[in-house]
């Protein structure tokens, strides 16, 4: 008899990832007394402790660890049947996952998102943002089913479509007020290494991430996006590369100052992306969309330059 059900892997899942019995119960939307007898029923069947309780605080037992670590791609799985046996009956998937760069705002996608709801046919959508290698290793991981304006190449050993779909040039700024932007001639390696940094991180979890435009050692001030960093730097906390068409305005304004610097970051490639063999109505029906030809144009206008007055 099949000790183990989908069920219960659900509920250890979301325990673990919420770190609370009351927590998980909210997020399936089940009262906590269900919540405590499955994970009791589970553990009585299996004769293991999944949980190490600490008052309202739950950590997996080593055997829990591997419980989730296997039972993770069992629901993975059934999730994948799921919605390929809906999509087969209908055409539609049942839930679709649009994925940008966090540089970008996902405000980009409200005219399409309304057309979308026009011919849609009960699939959910999705909109999520990761940032550098987060954005394809989403896409691998099938948290993201298309890719919109991710940057950088994609990862080796394929799965995945890609086109690009424009370039953005970068601009090394400061604030009037940073040490930096008092320095004569190009800044070099000794003269960025005295002073701050500010970076966005990269939201890859397995990945290796992306590190663009620091040096070894380099004093960092870490940031979840593009627009955190812009404001940052133009308050003169730190220096850095800004996308050109961001940092132009900010400039022109006085509020950035261009330097010059020995090694300069090179224009970066951006992309649209998607898993190889997809061939579902909703992702059709976006593929197509986002191939109109201002796409990237209109993807430039979401960039963080009009939050100057932030």
């Amino acid at each position: 008899m099949l000790r183990l059900s989908l069920e219960a892997l659900q509920i250890v899942d979301a325990i673990d990832r919420r770190g609370s019995f009351s927590a998980a119960g909210k997020e399936l939307h089940r009262v906590p007394s269900t919540i405590s007898y499955t994970v009791s029923k589970l553990e009585d069947d299996l004769g293991v402790q999944v949980f190490e309780r600490n008052g309202p605080r739950v950590v997996l037992t080593p055997a829990g660890v591997e419980l989730l670590k296997e039972g993770r791609y069992l629901l993975k799985a059934a999730q994948d049947l799921e919605h390929r046996v809906r999509r087969v009956a209908s055409g539609w998937e049942t839930e679709l996952s649009v994925g940008m760069d966090s540089m970008f705002s996902p405000c980009f996608f409200r005219d399409d998102v309304t057309a979308f709801y026009e011919v849609a046919q009960q699939t959910r959508l999705r909109i999520v943002q990761e940032a550098l290698s987060g954005a394809w290793e989403a896409l691998l991981d099938r948290r993201a089913d298309l890719l919109v304006g991710v940057a950088g190449d994609g990862p080796a050993g394929g799965g995945y479509v890609s086109q690009p779909i424009g370039k953005i040039n970068f601009v090394f700024a400061v604030a009037p007020s940073h040490p930096l932007a008092a320095v004569a001639g190009p800044l070099d390696r000794v003269a960025l290494q005295r002073h701050r940094a500010v970076s966005v991180a990269d939201s890859a979890r397995q990945m290796a991430p992306r590190t663009v435009g620091l040096l070894l050692g380099q004093d960092t001030l870490t940031v979840p996006d593009m627009k955190t960093k812009f404001q940052y730097q133009l308050a003169g906390m730190g220096f850095g590369f800004l996308p050109e068409p961001c940092a132009r305005a900010a400039i022109a304004a006085g509020l950035l100052v261009e330097k010059q610097v020995e090694e300069p970051k090179p224009a970066e490639t951006f992309y649209l992306a998607w898993r190889s063999g997809e061939n579902g109505a909703a992702l059709n029906w976006w593929i197509d969309r986002m191939r109109q030809p201002d796409l990237f144009e209109r993807l430039v206008r979401h960039l963080p330059h009009h939050a100057l007055s932030v």
